[in-house]
């Protein structure tokens, strides 16, 4: 396969890793904040986050100018939809990221961030609402990407604009969250089970809870009732899903691995602001212990990544 066809099925879910990468990068950040630790590793896991996130985003904008059909072909797909949002998420976070570093970065990041993903919902809900041929067995958690989103945006959000702009946000995110999951129980339960390739989008269930916990606490300053309800459902989805972990190890590699690594990445967030909030132990070593999942994530799955491009197992026409 030549590289232009390769180009012309380069998938949008690419931008899953950028989640995956900026998830990891905030996560090392707030560990080594707790240690106190002086090494700054998040700065070089920041500067290899956005090298890719650039050489992903020039990748997919030449494949847009090139084959600009075959780009609309994936907004169209039910299931390819809702990772368009990504590229906007990847924005947010790594406005995250910077918040500590480049507070003028972070700020471009996020404005930039937040208005194409505002552009990505209206657009994406309108698509739920008003679509006539949308089946119930194309329902998969990735439809909760561009939900988190929203929620995401105050975690930055409290620091760079007039913080009612956050909570608009967050009240869409939070709703609909509530929503689809409700949908999400029942097509699991009453429909088809997911195909193998999205099986590892299951691992996407945790993000709203924890992400919503993380912007809630950002926008209250304070753990209260609503606070720890958000964090330990997701702690309950965490150790849900860890318990299927053989299910998960019999599935091969998809780039849909990637589906784990920020969802993940988000609980050790999520732990690591319980504990700085509660000052309870307990939360610190349970950070730590969800951390060692994550790198553990992260050192199989890019590696595996990387070799499937090198083999041309990535970017090829699917069925």
């Amino acid at each position: 396969m030549n590289n232009q066809n390769r180009i012309k099925n380069f998938p949008i879910s690419f931008f899953s890793i950028i989640l995956g990468m900026a998830g990891f990068t905030i996560a090392i950040q707030k560990t080594e904040g707790i240690l106190k630790s002086t090494i700054n590793l998040n700065l070089y896991l920041l500067g290899i986050t956005v090298f890719m996130f650039s050489i992903i985003a020039i990748l997919y904008i030449y494949k847009f100018i090139k084959y600009t059909e075959e780009v609309k072909l994936e907004f169209k797909n039910p299931v390819k939809l809702s990772f368009f949002p990504t590229i906007s998420i990847s924005l947010l976070l790594l406005s995250v990221a910077f918040l500590d570093v480049n507070l003028s970065i972070s700020k471009i990041l996020w404005y930039f961030g937040t208005i194409i993903h505002a552009i990505f919902t209206y657009k994406i809900i309108s698509v739920w609402m008003f679509h006539p041929n949308i089946d119930i067995k194309n329902f998969n958690p990735a439809w909760f990407i561009p939900v988190v989103g929203n929620i995401i945006v105050p975690i930055a959000g409290v620091k760079h604009f007039n913080i009612e702009l956050s909570w608009f946000f967050y009240s869409i995110g939070l709703l609909f969250w509530i929503v689809l999951f409700t949908i999400f129980i029942y097509r699991i339960i009453f429909h088809h089970p997911l195909p193998e390739k999205l099986l590892p989008t299951l691992a996407i269930l945790i993000s709203p809870p924890a992400i919503g916990f993380i912007s809630y606490v950002k926008l209250t300053h304070s753990v209260d009732s609503f606070a720890r309800i958000l964090y330990y459902f997701a702690l309950f989805l965490t150790t849900f899903l860890l318990k299927e972990y053989k299910l998960f190890s019999r599935i091969k590699f998809y780039l849909s691995w990637w589906a784990y690594t920020f969802p993940i990445s988000a609980m050790t967030i999520a732990t690591a602001l319980m504990y700085h909030m509660t000052k309870v132990v307990f939360y610190k070593y349970l950070m730590f212990s969800i951390l060692i999942i994550l790198i553990a994530l992260v050192v199989i799955i890019l590696p595996m990544t990387i070799s499937k491009i090198i083999e041309k197992g990535i970017c090829i026409e699917e069925d």
